[in-house]
C-alpha cells in the first residue's frame, strides 16, 4: 500500500486538504496498530520531498504528524516551514536537544541508543547509512564522561575525517592519530587508530570506552585480510583494558550466538533513516543489450554516459570493479562531454599540483576540468579527500569509484549508479555490498531520497550474521588463537591449538607481538637457524641490493596469507622498485621507471603512451600506498624482531632495519615531520617547509609553530599546498 501511496505523491501536481487527510488517516492507522512504522516514515519522506505541492492549509497536519515519528533534525532544520504550533510538541522537541552540541537535534532512535549508552550499555548497533551513526561518536566524546577513548575504523581516510570533527575538543582531550605520539597526562586522550595501530601503540593507557566502526570487518568469512589484525584489537581492549564500547554497522542482523550477553551488551538493528532510498531498474530496460565485451560493452558505457549527462546538475557516485575501470570510464566520460561540447570549468587547485608533481598529461587534470573524480584506495591521501571535498562542494559533479565507498566515506551523492557487479575481476557483489553501495544514495540533511540506478540486476536477499572469531573459534586463524588466554580456548585438544601450545614460550611471545602469520614466522626463524651468511642478514641503516632481496624474498615466501591478492607486483619488482625509491625518493622517477618498464612489455604495445602512462601512474600509486607505506615496513619491522633472536640464540651480532623501515613507510621524512602526512598535508609541502623548521622541535609542536610563524604563506607553498593548513 506504502508505495502505492509513494507514487501518487510523487505523481500528483497539488496534494489537495482532503489529499492530506486521507493518506494522514493511512499513517495513523498504521502507527496505532504499530506496524509498519518504517512505511509511515518511508511516505512522510517523501511528503517533505514533495513539500511545496502540500496545500498550505494542510501542511500543519502534516507537521504534528512529522513531529510524531521523531523527525526532530528536520523540524530543526526546515524550522520556518515547519513549525510547530503546541506546546506539548515544543516541549518533545526540546528533549532531542543534544545536551553537549548547539542547535542540533537527535532523531528518536540516536535519543534512544545514546540513553541506552549512558546506562552503561554496551551497543552493537546495525543501522542504515543515512542513519546518523557518526553523531553518535561525537556526541559520546562531547559528554567528557570517558577520559581514554580508543575509535578504530577500517581506512586512514575514514579517520581523517573523524579527526576534524573532533579537533574542536581539543581542551579536553589530544587527538592521537600516530603510534609515536605519546598520550597527555594532563588531559584525556582520543585514540583515532587503525587496529593495526591500536595493537602496535607502545604503553597505552587505560581505554574506558572504544568505538569500533563497521564491525563486519571482524567477521573472517567476509575475505578481510585484516580481520586477524581486528579480532586481536578488540581482545586486547575487552579483556586487558575491560573498556565499554560501541559497534557500529550498516544491514547486519545477527551476531555471535552469545558474544552481546557475555559482554554486556544489547545487539540493536534498525531500519530507522531520515533518507528514502529509491532504485531504478536500467538492466531489464535494455534486457540482453548489456555486456563485458565488445559492442555489448561500448552500449552499456555509452548508456551510462548519456544517464550522467542528464544527471549533471546533480551529485551522482559510479561504482566501478576496479581502479583500473573507475580510469578507463572517467577518461572516456571525460571525452563524451568533449564530444558534447561541454565547457571546462576554471582548473581547480588540485589541477597545478598534479601537473607540478605528477605529470601535466595525466588523465585526472582532464577530468576535473569537466567536473569528474575518481575515488580508489590507491591515490594518495591528500588527492583523495580533495576530490571528496570537491564533489560536497559540488565542484565536481560525477565520482567515479571502487569498494572503498562503501567503507563509509561520506559524501552528498544524491545518485548512484551499480555499474559492475564485480569486485576485482570476478568477486561477485553480494547482497551485503549491494546494500551498503545503494545506502551511499542520498544523504541525512541534504538530500530527502536518494536514488541507485542498477545496471545489473540486485543480487538476491540474504541475512548477513557476523561471526566473531575469537569468541566463536568456528573457525578461527592460528594468529588469533595464539592471543587467547588458555581458558577461552573452546578447542584445546585440536591439531592447531596442540601446534601452538607446543611452541617454545620465548618464540610464541615474540610471535604474538608480531601479528602475523605464525607458521610464516617460526619458517622465518628455522631459515635463519640454518643460514650460514649472516652478513646479509645482520645489516644495520640502509641495505645492500643483495640484503632488501634476501629479507623481503624471506616475508614474500612466508608472510603473504593463502588468497592474498599481490598481482601487479612481483617479488623481484618489489625488491627492485623498493631499492630504487630508497635512491632516488622521487614519486615522479617512480611513474617514469614504470612507465619505461612497460613501454617494454609485450602486454602494452597495442597501448597510446598516454594509456601506458596512466596505467604506470595508477600502478605507482599502488606501490606507494600498499607496499611503501605498509606491507614493506610491516615486514622489515617483522623480520626484524625474528633476526634479532636468532643472532641473540647464535650469540652473534644482530642488524637494525627500523630506520631504514621507518624512513620508507613515512617517505623518507625526519620522523619529527610525519605527523603532517597524518593530517594529509602532501609531502611537497612539506619538504618545502621542512628547512624552516628547528631540527629538534617534537611532532606534537610542529603544526602549531607552523601556524604561529605563517609559515605556510613564506614557504613558497602553491594555493592547493596552502589551502590544507585552512582546516587548522
Amino acid at each position: 500500500m506504502s508505495t502505492e501511496l509513494i507514487r501518487y505523491i510523487k505523481d500528483k501536481d497539488y496534494i489537495t486538504l482532503d489529499d492530506s487527510f486521507k493518506l494522514i488517516k493511512y499513517c495513523n492507522k498504521m502507527l496505532k496498530e504499530d506496524i509498519a512504522n518504517n512505511n509511515v516514515r518511508l511516505l512522510l519522506i517523501y511528503i517533505l520531498d514533495n513539500w511545496h505541492k502540500i496545500d498550505v492549509n494542510s501542511r500543519q497536519i502534516w507537521v504534528d504528524m512529522i513531529e510524531s515519528v521523531g523527525f526532530y533534525p528536520y523540524l530543526e532544520k526546515y524550522k520556518d516551514q515547519l513549525q510547530i504550533d503546541n506546546t506539548a510538541g515544543l516541549i518533545r522537541k526540546g528533549f532531542y536537544k543534544s545536551q553537549n552540541l548547539s542547535n542540533l537535534y537527535l532523531h528518536e532512535e540516536q535519543k534512544e541508543l545514546l540513553q541506552k549508552i549512558s546506562l552503561g550499555m554496551n551497543m552493537i548497533i546495525s543501522a542504515p547509512t543515512s542513519f546518523g551513526k557518526s553523531l553518535l561518536i561525537e556526541e559520546i566524546v562531547s559528554s567528557n564522561r570517558y577520559k581514554n577513548i580508543v575509535i578504530i575504523q577500517p581506512t586512514l581516510a575514514l579517520l581523517d575525517e573523524t579527526r576534524k570533527k573532533l579537533m574542536k575538543y581539543d581542551s579536553f582531550y589530544k587527538v592521537v592519530v600516530k603510534t609515536t605520539q605519546p598520550a597527555s597526562n594532563e588531559k584525556g586522550n582520543i585514540f583515532l587508530l587503525t587496529a593495526e595501530r591500536v595493537l602496535e601503540y607502545p604503553h597505552l593507557p587505560e581505554i574506558d570506552f572504544f568505538v569500533l566502526d563497521e564491525f563486519y570487518k571482524l567477521s573472517a568469512k567476509r575475505d578481510d585480510e585484516r580481520s586477524d589484525i581486528l579480532n586481536n584489537a578488540i581482545y586486547l581492549l575487552l579483556k586487558k583494558h575491560r573498556a565499554s564500547f560501541m559497534f557500529l554497522g550498516p544491514n547486519i542482523e545477527s551476531i555471535s550466538n552469545g558474544f552481546a550477553e557475555t559482554y554486556n551488551a544489547e545487539f540493536y538493528k534498525t531500519a530507522y533513516s531520515l533518507v528514502a532510498n529509491e532504485e531504478i531498474d536500467y538492466y531489464s530496460q535494455y534486457e540482453g543489450q548489456f555486456g563485458r565485451s565488445g559492442q555489448k560493452k561500448l552500449f552499456k558505457e555509452r548508456t551510462l554516459f548519456e544517464l550522467l549527462y542528464s544527471l549533471r546538475q546533480e551529485q551522482t557516485l559510479v561504482f566501478c570493479s576496479s581502479p583500473a575501470k573507475v580510469r578507463n570510464l572517467s577518461k572516456k566520460y571525460s571525452a563524451f562531454l568533449q564530444e558534447k561540447g561541454t565547457q571546462q570549468i576554471l582548473p581547480l587547485p588540485l589541477v597545478e599540483w598534479i601537473e607540478k608533481n605528477i605529470h601535466k598529461q595525466w588523465c585526472l587534470t582532464d577530468c576535473l576540468n569537466y567536473k569528474i573524480g575518481i575515488h580508489d584506495g590507491a591515490l594518495p591521501r591528500h588527492i583523495t579527500t580533495s576530490i571528496i571535498d570537491y564533489f560536497n562542494n559540488e565542484d565536481l559533479n560525477c565520482l567515479f569509484c571502487t569498494t572503498t565507498i562503501i567503507e563509509g566515506v561520506n559524501t552528498s551523492a544524491k545518485n548512484i549508479i551499480y555499474f559492475d557487479k564485480t569486485k576485482g575481476k570476478d568477486t561477485p557483489i553480494d547482497f551485503f555490498d549491494y546494500s551498503n553501495i545503494k545506502g551511499r544514495a542520498g544523504r541525512m540533511m541534504v538530500h530527502f531520497v536518494g536514488k541507485i540506478y542498477n545496471f545489473n540486476p540486485p543480487p538476491p536477499k540474504e541475512d548477513i550474521i557476523v561471526d566473531i572469531p575469537f569468541f566463536e573459534q568456528n573457525p578461527v586463524s592460528d594468529e588469533v588463537l595464539i592471543n587467547l588466554n588458555l581458558d577461552e580456548i573452546k578447542h584445546p585438544d585440536s591439531e592447531q591449538n596442540q601446534y601452538i601450545q607446543n611452541l617454545p614460550e620465548d618464540i610464541k611471545a615474540l610471535i604474538q607481538r608480531n601479528g602475523v602469520t605464525v607458521r610464516g614466522q617460526e619458517n622465518i626463524i628455522n631459515t635463519l637457524m640454518h643460514l650460514s651468511n649472516f652478513a646479509l642478514v645482520n645489516w644495520t641503516g640502509y641495505p645492500t641490493y643483495k640484503q632488501l632481496e634476501y629479507i623481503l624474498g624471506l616475508a614474500w615466501d612466508n608472510l603473504i596469507k593463502p588468497g592474498e591478492t599481490t598481482n601487479p607486483m612481483t617479488k623481484a619488482k618489489l625488491v627492485k622498485q623498493t631499492f630504487d625509491y630508497s635512491q632516488h625518493k622521487s614519486l615522479q622517477v617512480l611513474i617514469k621507471n614504470t612507465f619505461d618498464y612497460y613501454k617494454k612489455l609485450q602486454q602494452y604495445s597495442g597501448w597510446e603512451n598516454i594509456d601506458i602512462l596512466d596505467e604506470a601512474i595508477k600502478d605507482s600509486f599502488q606501490t606507494l600506498r600498499h607496499w611503501f607505506e605498509y606491507k614493506v615496513p610491516k615486514w622489515l619491522t617483522v623480520v626484524n624482531s625474528l633476526q634479532e633472536y636468532v643472532c641473540q640464540k647464535k650469540h652473534i651480532a644482530s642488524g637494525s632495519y627500523l630506520f631504514y623501515a621507518n624512513l620508507i613507510e613515512n617517505d623518507f621524512l625526519s620522523p619529527n615531520l610525519t605527523l603532517l602526512l597524518e593530517y594529509n598535508v602532501p609531502i611537497s609541502a612539506i619538504r618545502k617547509i621542512e628547512r624552516f623548521l628547528p631540527s629538534d622541535i617534537n611532532e606534537d609542536s610542529v603544526l602549531p609553530f607552523i601556524l604561529r610563524n605563517q609559515l605556510e604563506e613564506k614557504s613558497g607553498l602553491i594555493q592547493y599546498e596552502r589551502n590544507f593548513f585552512k582546516q587548522f
